[in-house]
């Protein structure tokens, strides 16, 4: 069995992926806003890393056309590198959000505008499909996805999209999506101290109609697209030493427990933390080490914003 597998697997429509997944997001530098500013990540540094990730089982890849920086393209670096992979790698992109040629983020796209997206992940990617892909919307303050997501559906229609997701969304919002397609993952950031979707009730949603859910910053938390840095909580700390593991590894654990349909993918350009956050699907918590990690931060305190 893969490292990527020892956490089970999931099936997003009709494609099986393992739990423990990857996301490009940190491929073109430090989060969307890259590293325009500084030396451009190694391109075969990059493509070994991707890889990496699928000789250890990694077949679910996230990405978004508009995870660039000034020289990089995380959709070029995975069609380069999965190119012999294509099919055995399940690719989940997104639209919505968009970015002109300078990096500098512009209109959320309307319902007509998101064929072209989907077209500019297609050739990209350098599919005739894509696999899966998510409507990301401005926030929860969006009253209705149904226009949107309509749109989408149409594409899947047309033979463009496999399957379809959400991103950023409310339990509302996937009821209204599932009124018009089938919806196979939802996106939201989550974790440890950033539990909005236990708080709407959206993870048990999810469950309930055999959605997965898929966790973005489930290891950054609060700090989104920083840089790493080292980890401030004593019961984080606390059960990472119990288990000789990294912190990181302890914060996916607690992420994986909430249920079978909860996916991973998180991101680095570092080998090693791959490795280990890959490994980290082994890493099985007790009862008293959940009970412990629950408290470490009240959700309810947590600042009100959302990625």
């Amino acid at each position: 069995m893969s490292a990527a597998a020892a956490a089970g697997t999931w099936k997003l429509g009709d494609l099986e992926v393992n739990r423990i997944g990857y996301g490009a997001m940190r491929l073109t530098g430090n989060g969307m806003l890259g590293n325009s500013d500084g030396t451009p990540i190694d391109r075969d540094a990059a493509v070994g890393l991707l890889h990496s990730a699928v000789e250890q089982g990694v077949n679910h890849i996230d990405t978004a056309a508009f995870y660039f920086s000034a020289l990089r393209s995380a959709n070029e670096l995975i069609n380069r590198a999965l190119s012999s992979w294509c099919g055995d790698v399940v690719v989940v992109t997104k639209v919505g959000p968009g970015r002109d040629p300078s990096g500098e983020w512009i209109a959320e796209a309307r319902p007509d505008q998101l064929r072209g997206q989907v077209e500019e992940n297609l050739r990209q990617l350098g599919r005739d499909c894509l696999d899966v892909v998510n409507l990301r919307i401005g926030g929860p303050r969006t009253a209705s996805v149904a226009e949107h997501f309509g749109a989408l559906a149409e594409l899947r229609e047309a033979g463009l999209i496999r399957h379809l997701g959400l991103s950023g969304v409310l339990p509302e919002h996937v009821t209204e999506a599932q009124g018009i397609a089938p919806v196979v993952c939802v996106q939201n950031s989550y974790g440890l101290d950033w539990r909005r979707a236990d708080e709407s009730g959206l993870v048990d949603l999810c469950g309930e109609q055999g959605i997965a859910f898929v966790p973005f910053f489930a290891v950054s938390g609060l700090r989104r697209e920083a840089a790493a840095s080292r980890e401030q909580d004593a019961h984080v700390q606390s059960v990472a030493r119990a288990h000789d593991a990294t912190p990181a590894q302890v914060r996916l654990a607690w992420t994986l427990h909430r249920g079978p349909h909860v996916l991973a993918i998180p991101g680095t350009k570092n080998p090693v933390h791959l490795a280990q956050n890959i490994a980290a699907g082994s890493l099985r918590l007790t009862e008293e080490e959940l009970r412990l990690l629950d408290k470490t931060i009240d959700s309810a305190t947590a600042p009100r914003t959302h990625g």
